[in-house]
């Protein structure tokens, strides 16, 4: 009896040092999860910030991009709603103000971050060549923003009324969500004519650029940003907004039609 009882306190001994040494390791803490960013963005940036994101991802593994892409009027109102966003990028100036005035974003981090360029567009076989030619009677349909809503619109509004076309065209006028139903419209055949930002045309081998609208035509284009004030991810926000100065973003938003800014005051 005595030496299965002695095996026995032998085994419980082995199995109590062992136990022990193991309990002294510090156990693998798991993997914290990703920050998520909600950028809201007009939607003529959707090209250039897919590829901002690949890049930004592979940097910070620790941070997830998400977008959300609408005409600036729609994201703002957003905002005021107290939708989720970390980040606004507008198109259009007054969005941006709107939001300061009602005390929803932070002033400090607010800085200018691009530029655009309006454009006329047409379908790639169209005989339009230029500005005029929209009251032709062979143009039937020409689309444009929503101007209280869309910043391309409203710059379209301001540069035909400039060129004493908008009250000839009114009849043909089919407005859109956004610049990239713009877009749409003319590449599907659906309008004869356009206006987009010079960045949207990129890549797109079923339109061409008639003419660009003169600069004095409209206000400046400018592509305000800021951190949005509710959000919970403060830091994070604002070293992407940086990032999206360095040298490697601009490079990305030049490929895509953009204008940068000198100065981010």
């Amino acid at each position: 009896m005595r030496k299965p009882l002695l095996l026995l306190g032998l085994l419980l001994f082995v199995v109590t040092v062992i136990t022990g040494c193991g309990g002294g390791k510090e156990q693998p803490q798991a993997k914290a999860e990703p920050v998520n960013l909600n950028i809201a963005a007009a939607a003529s940036l959707q090209d250039a910030a897919g590829e901002l994101k690949t890049i930004y991802e592979k940097q910070h593994t620790d941070v997830k991009l998400t977008y959300n892409f609408a005409s600036s009027g729609t994201l703002q109102k957003q905002i005021e709603e107290g939708a989720p966003a970390d980040l606004f990028i507008s198109a259009g100036k007054s969005q941006m103000d709107t939001l300061a005035e009602k005390g929803l974003i932070i002033d400090a981090s607010r800085k200018n971050l691009l530029g655009n360029e309006l454009v006329l567009i047409a379908g790639k076989d169209s005989q339009l060549s230029d500005f005029k030619g929209l009251t032709d009677t062979n143009i039937a349909k020409i689309s444009i923003g929503t101007p209280e809503t869309v910043p391309a619109g409203k710059y379209a509004k301001e540069a035909l009324s400039y060129m004493k076309l908008w009250d000839p065209i009114q009849s043909k006028l089919v407005l859109a969500k956004d610049v990239r139903q713009v877009l749409t419209y003319v590449e599907t055949g659906n309008v004869d004519a356009g206006l987009v930002y010079r960045s949207d045309t990129i890549g797109s081998e079923k339109i061409k650029i008639v003419a660009a609208a003169p600069a004095e035509s409209h206000k400046p284009i400018v592509y305000p940003m800021a951190v949005v004030k509710n959000t919970t991810h403060q830091k994070e926000a604002e070293d992407f907004a940086g990032f999206l100065f360095s040298d490697e973003a601009a490079k990305v938003f030049k490929d895509y039609g953009f204008k940068l800014i000198e100065s981010n005051n």
